[in-house]
């Protein structure tokens, strides 16, 4: 008789992982082991007893904090969902955590399957900006810093021209690998929460730096040393070198990844910022 062998299902498991991005350099591992996604697989590996590859939905810079970024790995470990949560957190630093775990099919060959990347609809950052003529040391690090009194209504004046499908070279890094500089820009707010600013922005994807060089443009506008329709010449010349400086990373947080609601993970809904 034929001695059947039935393999072990593989199953891909979805993480929710919050962080304060102060003191790694960025998401993606580097050579250094002094990021996100090394200190992650590394607290992966002592728990499971195994290596495994992760995935995120979106990188992020040195500095940059992420109140919900999604991760997911493959594996044909048997664990608890819970297990993944409390097991892997007990070897991350303090400055990272796992949130919420999701386990999901993980074969690959099928049509529909999840992907922390591919299948993420939308992607929402907050800056935010402490606005005092004298910085905080309790925000340093935490948020960006500009002493001078911005106007919040000019800023948002500004950005009606930006919301819709166009192409953001403008405020494209030199060294960003997108493909195309085209994305879908959904939404653009703006607040003022005391002496914070909070500049909440939404599109289908990010060029490198997006944030940070729109940031930096719309404090010109905040000042007044650039009218509102500046930003709207801006995104038609395409040229870099026209628009403000990169703006400081402290304050940047990726805030929520959207999916389609058949994927039912367990995401926070708020991506509030309950310390601002």
């Amino acid at each position: 008789m034929q001695n059947i062998t039935t393999a072990t299902p593989l199953k891909r498991i979805v993480l929710g992982l919050q962080y304060d991005g102060t003191a790694w350099h960025g998401y993606q591992k580097q050579e250094d082991g002094q990021t996100v996604q090394d200190q992650l697989e590394n607290a992966l590996e002592q728990f499971a007893r195994v290596r495994l590859a992760t995935t995120c939905a979106g990188r992020t810079d040195t500095g940059v904090h992420a109140l919900e970024q999604v991760v997911h790995f493959d594996t044909e470990l048997n664990r608890d969902v819970h297990s993944w949560v409390r097991g892997v957190n007990a070897f991350l630093p303090k400055s990272i955590a796992v949130r919420w775990a999701k386990e999901l099919a993980g074969d690959p060959t099928v049509n529909d399957f999840f992907h922390a990347r591919f299948s993420a609809r939308a992607r929402t950052y907050h800056y935010v900006l402490y606005n005092n003529a004298t910085r905080s040391p309790l925000v340093e690090g935490r948020a960006g810093f500009f002493f001078r009194p911005l106007d919040v209504e000019l800023m948002r004046q500004a950005v009606q021209p930006l919301l819709g499908w166009h192409d953001f070279t403008a405020f494209r890094a030199a060294q960003c690998q997108a493909k195309s500089p085209v994305k879908l820009m959904h939404d653009i707010r703006i607040e003022r929460r005391g002496d914070c600013v909070i500049f909440t922005i939404t599109a289908n994807a990010f060029l490198h730096h997006m944030v940070r060089n729109l940031v930096g443009s719309l404090v010109y506008i905040g000042t007044g040393r650039e009218e509102p329709d500046w930003l709207r010449h801006l995104l038609e010349s395409k040229d870099r070198h026209a628009a403000a400086p990169t703006f400081m990373p402290d304050g940047l947080y990726l805030a929520q990844i959207d999916y389609d609601p058949k994927w039912a993970l367990p995401q926070d809904s708020s991506s509030a910022l309950p310390w601002f």
